[in-house]
């Protein structure tokens, strides 16, 4: 009941707390049933950008998935329809899975690896703020994910082939405190 009231009056410690306790979590748990590998890895690899006293931000990195197919490495799966199912996932976990947090809203930001000559970086390919008020509207189990990042407005650009182009990731309010601000107790 404390932490709840601690997030209710806006208390910026105890919300990074609970965050950043359940995203270990995540990382230590086996993979639920049902859920795509792909998708999982993106879960743990979220971590904690920003916290303001009525949202959190997330980065989290999707990765085309490839199979073997008719005796051939293929992509089945780009890095854009990946962080689709990744946004998907992370709004509806950090919305309704976080014990005594019901944040109004929260951000999840979707990085995919880049390669050039220069060597290799991540970029943001979407970005998605996803409210409260909107997800209690979406259904989560019968609805495709980009129609939830969608119902969101989620931020992205394609190429004409349908992969995922970077896109310039908006600045945090500026009530918000970086997570990087404060030491873990590890």
């Amino acid at each position: 009941l404390a932490w709840r009231q601690s997030v209710e009056e806006g208390d910026v410690d105890a919300i990074r707390v609970m965050v950043s306790d359940e995203l270990k979590r995540w990382k230590a748990i086996r993979m639920p049933k049902g859920t795509e590998p792909g998708v999982w890895h993106g879960v743990q690899s979220a971590e904690l950008l920003e916290v303001s006293p009525d949202s959190i931000r997330v980065s989290a990195l999707a990765e085309g998935q490839f199979a073997l197919v008719s005796g051939e490495r293929r992509e089945v799966s780009n890095s854009f329809h990946e962080g689709l199912k990744l946004t998907a996932r992370l709004a509806d976990m950090l919305l309704y899975d976080i014990p005594n947090a019901r944040l109004p809203y929260v951000q999840v930001d979707i990085y995919s690896t880049y390669r050039d000559d220069t060597g290799s970086s991540q970029r943001c390919i979407m970005s998605t703020r996803a409210e409260r008020s909107v997800a209690e509207t979406v259904d989560w189990d019968g609805m495709e994910p980009q129609a939830i990042v969608e119902a969101f407005g989620g931020r992205y650009k394609q190429d004409e082939r349908g992969n995922a182009l970077p896109i310039e990731v908006e600045s945090p309010p500026r009530e918000s405190v970086p997570a990087a601000y404060y030491e873990d107790d590890d």
